[in-house]
């Protein structure tokens, strides 16, 4: 393996034109650059240089090295200056995973904040609900992973989390319902035991279950869909009453529905595979996603 200092200094002799000036470019006493151009001839098997007169001109196969060199040596240039820029925060790419409505609330946040202070990070946005997205951390097709999580949900093995935002659930009803300060007052699920439901995800639907258990029924599921937009749409139709997130309201509210907050609340977390520490583009993005999330907070 050719030695990267032995060949920088046969570079330098064929850009100056002598040992001397080569030496002095690349800082070096003459003698330790005289050293290192016999190492190379050694390593090589190659003569490389020919004394002329009181000077040195390389040969045919020390200016093939040579050209060759300027190439190895402008890669090597180039990547330290792309893994500088990373480590710095110039540039980097970053993969995030990101459930619907998170990525339809916190992540444009976090975009512009990212934008703003680190320009040179890219993003890649996967929407994926919370265990395809951490199938995707595992195989290594994510970077990171906006996820969300109920009370009493066991954490997936290997997967680090960090809460950013409580996100309150609500009871949401067709308009036709609405009550005063409806959009305010805490409601109890055993009020709509005799309602058809309409349903989400399996995460969401299990949550359900599980909240009407609490208040000690269980529900008439009459629909299903895991698009927020058509649960509000079945909703405000007539055809039953759901529990919805607060960011899936926020990402869209149908005219026709109304919400009602209740004591439950999902927490709504970063997701990464492994322990710390992270690459720094990657502690970057979760910096503007906790931030874009904080001021999503009620």
């Amino acid at each position: 393996m050719i030695d990267v200092r032995r060949l920088e200094a046969l570079v330098a002799v064929h850009r100056t034109g002598s040992v001397s000036a080569a030496a002095e470019q690349l800082h070096y006493g003459q003698p330790t650059l005289s050293h290192h151009l016999r190492r190379l001839e050694a390593e090589t098997g190659a003569v490389l240089l020919q004394r002329v007169g009181r000077g040195v001109r390389l040969t045919a196969e020390g200016l093939r090295l040579a050209q060759r060199g300027e190439e190895i040596l402008g890669l090597l240039a180039r990547a330290e200056t792309e893994l500088a820029a990373t480590t710095s925060l110039q540039a980097g790419r970053v993969r995030l995973a990101a459930f619907p409505s998170g990525a339809a609330t916190v992540v444009p946040a976090a975009i512009a904040l990212l934008a703003e202070r680190h320009p040179g990070i890219e993003l890649d946005l996967l929407e994926a609900e919370p265990p395809e997205a951490h199938e995707l951390l595992r195989a290594g097709s994510a970077d990171l992973a906006l996820t969300f999580s109920y009370p009493d949900q066991p954490e997936p093995e290997h997967i680090t989390t960090v809460p950013v935002l409580d996100d309150r659930l609500h009871l949401v009803t067709p308009a036709s319902t609405e009550a005063p300060n409806a959009h305010h007052d805490p409601v109890e699920l055993a009020a709509w035991r005799d309602a058809a439901w309409v349903t989400g995800c399996e995460r969401c639907r299990s949550e359900l279950l599980a909240l009407c258990e609490a208040a000690g029924f269980t529900p008439r599921i009459a629909f299903a869909s895991d698009d927020y937009v058509a649960v509000q749409a079945l909703v405000a139709a007539g055809t039953g009453v759901t529990v919805l997130p607060g960011l899936a309201l926020r990402a869209h509210t149908h005219p026709g529905v109304v919400r009602r907050p209740l004591a439950a609340l999902r927490r709504v977390q970063l997701a990464s595979y492994g322990s710390p520490p992270r690459p720094p583009a990657v502690d970057a993005v979760a910096g503007v996603l906790a931030a874009a999330a904080a001021g999503l907070r009620d």
